[in-house]
């Protein structure tokens, strides 16, 4: 790749003059395009979380400048005092280190008879849009002044931007070099520690060596050009730049991309890696990648309901199984964010009626399965309630009159089908288990366990089809993996709840027969009808695998099984060296192979397997 370098000196050199504090009134002003993330742009500072003082303060003709900053609401705010009527405030924000900026923000003037004044808050930093910020205070008293830019350096960890190579806990170097008029450009990465540095070698004095870092896989990085860009010095032929973070907790960016560029001093042109996201471990590389499609301000991930529940599931078991709380706020987020009440199209195609409960009886069992992982991971009650509250409201669909019990499907109650009854049965006996002195959830789910193994829902060969007739006969429609995956993790719940052994071993009935099945494993590896040949799935069966992962898991943990568990491992393994690719974004195929589907559902669906494997 060829890149050009005069437009980047240029705004190296902008940020400099700023870093430097010599301060310039941006020419045209331009007014800012709101941002949402946590809250939106303009946010009164009353509401303010919480108040620091990052930088220092700036003193413009005898007035005191100041800026806060809220780090939990991503947020800050500037004030004015010692002044006169008429001084004014405003925050600047930058998205390109500094070369540019949105001024002006909330401006605001010293009234008459008072002495001080303050802004609105606004975002430091835009995740949404993947857009990393600096943000400034500024004030006009007789003349204009500004605070340095808050949190010019990422961090994550143990490591800020800047941090010297030789500190590094590994070297790696994942991508192919590029060579520039035979100098030799490397990307070299901590994988543990999710940094990065950049290498020039066999070239001469004035050779540069810098980093790029995208926070959107590569599309942009007006943030991130020309990092640590340092020159071969005399006497040398190598040179490498310093350590740079991938992970930005504070600005709610996970996952960024790097690559190496360089060029020779005798010309202009220069040239690059690939682009790269480090993995830490697996399952976290997955779980970063996926949390560059969450909509923050909206709290999921859109375009799908149901998907949306089961990803943030798929997420809250990696952290509950690793110990890490890097997406807690997502899970809140999406909490908060999504409980009320939406018409048809904002979320599902059908209205969303509060509590997460809408006409399709499966998509709101589908968000209780993922606050009883939240309240597990978290033991926040809230979620708990939750999940009572919505499965009280699928408990109405249980009807004893048609084929003598099951939950319905739909609210027009026109089918009987596994994913419906598999969830139910998964969590009345999950509730029974975690509310204290429960009789009442317990009876229900042996009542819905019992009439499901009676069903007919599971076929001759131990496979679950996809529902019932209206003559109440086995359908004979398409073994699904999470159908499957739903009946072992059910059986096994029950079994934890009751002790009966025949449920254990239904479980493990279940468990053998899809491992077994040409129609469900294909050389060792989960394989849907639709992964095969020149078949494409559909937005819905992209989760599935991942649902049969999570709960062989819990069947492998109940039982000690070393097949179990050697199969889980086979598929992250798989999905690992043949599903992947150097960005860690993880594809439909477990096994590799065209036509391969790639989206945040795919995605949830292998963290699902990775997470199965390697958090244990």
């Amino acid at each position: 790749m060829t890149v050009r370098t005069p437009r980047i000196l240029g705004m190296l050199l902008a940020a400099a003059l700023a870093l430097a504090g010599l301060v310039a009134l941006p020419a045209p002003a331009r007014a800012a395009t709101p941002v949402c993330a946590l809250s939106c742009d303009t946010l009164d500072p009353s509401k303010a979380r919480q108040e620091t003082f990052p930088v220092p303060d700036r003193t413009v003709n005898g007035r005191l400048l100041r800026l806060h900053v809220s780090d939990p609401d991503d947020m800050a705010w500037a004030s004015v005092d010692k002044g006169s009527t008429g001084d004014a405030v405003w925050l600047d924000r930058s998205w390109d280190r500094g070369a540019s900026w949105e001024p002006l923000l909330g401006k605001a003037s010293v009234p008459a008879s008072w002495t001080g004044t303050r802004t609105l808050m606004y975002n430091l930093t835009d995740p949404q849009n993947h857009r990393r910020g600096w943000v400034r205070a500024c004030a006009d008293a007789a003349g204009v002044g500004c605070t340095d830019w808050v949190y010019p350096a990422v961090c994550d960890g143990s490591f800020c931007d800047g941090a010297d190579p030789a500190t590094a806990a590994g070297d790696d170097t994942p991508v192919p070099s590029t060579t520039l008029f035979g100098r030799t450009i490397s990307l070299h990465v901590d994988q543990r520690d999710a940094v990065a540095w950049g290498v020039v070698s066999g070239g001469g004095a004035g050779d540069e060596i810098w980093l790029d870092r995208s926070w959107d896989e590569g599309a942009s990085w007006p943030e991130g050009s020309s990092l640590g860009r340092t020159s071969v010095p005399q006497g040398a032929t190598t040179t490498r730049t310093a350590l740079f973070a991938t992970r930005d907790p504070r600005g709610l960016l996970f996952g960024g991309a790097v690559r190496a560029c360089g060029r020779e001093s005798a010309h202009q042109e220069g040239s690059c890696t690939a682009w790269v996201r480090p993995a830490p471990t697996r399952a976290r590389a997955a779980a970063d990648a996926l949390m560059a499609s969450y909509n923050p301000y909206e709290g999921w991930w859109r375009s799908s309901w149901w998907n949306s529940a089961a990803t943030l599931t798929a997420l809250v078991d990696f952290a509950r199984r690793t110990g890490r709380h890097d997406y807690d706020w997502a899970v809140a987020r999406t909490f908060e964010q999504n409980r009320g009440v939406f018409p048809a199209g904002a979320r599902s195609g059908d209205a969303v009626e509060g509590h997460f409960i809408s006409r399709a009886i499966d998509d709101a069992e589908w968000w209780a399965v993922a606050w009883l992982a939240a309240y597990d991971a978290t033991r926040e009650q809230r979620y708990l309630d939750e999940a009572v509250t919505i499965t009280e409201y699928v408990r109405g669909y249980w009807d004893t009159g048609t084929c003598g019990g099951g939950v319905w499907w739909d609210r027009e109650r026109t089918y009987k089908n596994a994913v419906t009854n598999g969830l139910y049965v998964w969590l009345t006996t999950s509730l029974h288990q975690r509310i204290a002195g429960d009789t009442v959830w317990g009876g229900r789910a042996v009542a819905a366990g019992d009439w499901y193994l009676g069903s007919g829902l599971i076929g001759s060969s131990g496979l679950v089809n996809d529902g019932l007739t209206g003559g109440c006969a086995n359908n004979g429609q398409t073994v699904w993996s999470y159908n499957q995956g739903l009946a072992v993790g059910a059986f096994t719940e029950l079994w934890r709840s009751t002790g009966q052994s025949r449920y254990l071993d239904t479980a493990r009935r279940l468990a053998d027969a899809a491992l077994a099945a040409p129609s469900l494993t294909r050389d060792g590896v989960l394989t849907e009808s639709c992964d095969t040949g020149s078949a494409r799935c559909d937005d819905n069966q992209k989760q599935f695998k991942g649902v049969f992962a999570r709960h062989l898991a819990d069947l492998a943990d109940a039982t000690g099984s070393a097949v179990y568990t050697a199969f889980l491992k086979r598929q992250a393994d798989s999905v690992w060296a043949t599903d992947r690719d150097a960005l860690n974004r993880l594809g439909q195929r477990w096994a590799g192979a065209a036509p391969n589907q790639q989206d945040w559902r795919t995605q949830a669906s292998a963290l699902g397997a990775l997470t199965a494997a390697d958090g244990r």
